[in-house]
């Protein structure tokens, strides 16, 4: 109804006001508050474009076809919304830290839970392939001081840009991933394997939807963490290798400046016998520092 108590019908002028008006009675206020944000705005977009007949049913079938392609091993919603900036962007918003704190980026499709609890120096390479990586840092507060008992759950893909979960037929389950727990001095070790960028799927409408768009696929090397402490704000974020060739053209914007660390070779065979690595081998050092909650 509109403000003289006439009925409002649905015009291309008003087409945005007619249709929240029809939520006047909502019991769920913040969904509705949502809901309006969303109407108007899309609303905006197709005034915009003024789309045909014909790419609207392709913008259907788009959304169809993803829907479509989501099951326990495939998320394509959660790809869109990473590729559109979209996940980034609500994590930003949540994750808002002090100055100096360890920045999160973007959980991923390939992490699950009940990864094995590995003794601090312990490897994650069931498999031994790929190039031997010493992965160390601290957890630590705002003040510099170590947390103890922090949690730190990683996961990475393999030499040739597989997670474990990708090729259940070649690596073994868990491959390339652990979960530790720091002591008393907040410090954190553990062998890996250097990271190698890889490509996200393009065999579905995401990806048809980059190749329409001229973007590439291509995520830079990374290692993932999700590191948390009692009293402490969670962390999930990544660790990416400098001087990585897709750093500037991550496909889901994932990476920050603070989060690009030194991958160092060494050719030192009295090191690596001390590490439990072969030689030649890579390091890289990282700390994560942790926001208290209500901080």
């Amino acid at each position: 109804m509109s403000n003289n108590g006439s009925i409002n019908y649905f015009a291309e002028t008003n087409s945005a006001e007619v249709v929240c008006e029809r939520m006047a009675g909502a019991r769920d206020a913040r969904l509705a508050e949502i809901m309006r944000s969303i109407i108007s705005h899309l609303h905006a977009v197709v005034k915009e474009v003024e789309p045909t007949y014909e790419e609207w049913e392709k913008a259907i079938g788009f959304l169809t076809a993803t829907g479509q392609m989501c099951d326990d091993k495939r998320q394509e919603w959660i790809l869109l919304s990473d590729v559109l900036g979209v996940s980034m962007l609500v994590d930003a918003i949540n994750t808002r830290r002090p100055s100096g704190a360890t920045e999160n980026t973007v959980l991923g499709p390939f992490h699950v839970d009940g990864a094995p609890i590995r003794d601090m120096g312990e490897t994650i390479s069931d498999d031994g392939k790929g190039e031997p990586l010493y992965v160390s840092g601290r957890v630590v507060d705002g003040d510099g001081s170590p947390v103890a008992g922090a949690v730190i759950d990683t996961w990475q893909a393999s030499f040739d840009g597989f997670y474990d979960n990708q090729q259940p037929d070649v690596q073994p389950e868990h491959n390339l991933r652990g979960v530790f727990r720091t002591g008393e001095d907040g410090r954190y070790s553990y062998r890996a394997v250097k990271p190698c960028y890889y490509g996200i799927p393009k065999d579905g409408p995401v990806g048809a939807l980059l190749d329409g768009l001229g973007r590439d696929n291509m995520r830079p090397a990374h290692l993932h963490y999700i590191v948390s402490a009692p009293g402490y704000e969670t962390v999930t974020t990544h660790i990416f290798v400098k001087g990585d060739p897709y750093l500037e053209d991550d496909a889901v914007f994932g990476v920050k400046q603070s989060l690009i660390a030194e991958f160092e070779q060494h050719f030192d065979p009295a090191r690596a016998a001390e590490l439990g690595v072969a030689n030649p081998f890579w390091t890289v050092e990282h700390d994560f520092v942790l926001t208290r909650q209500g901080g």
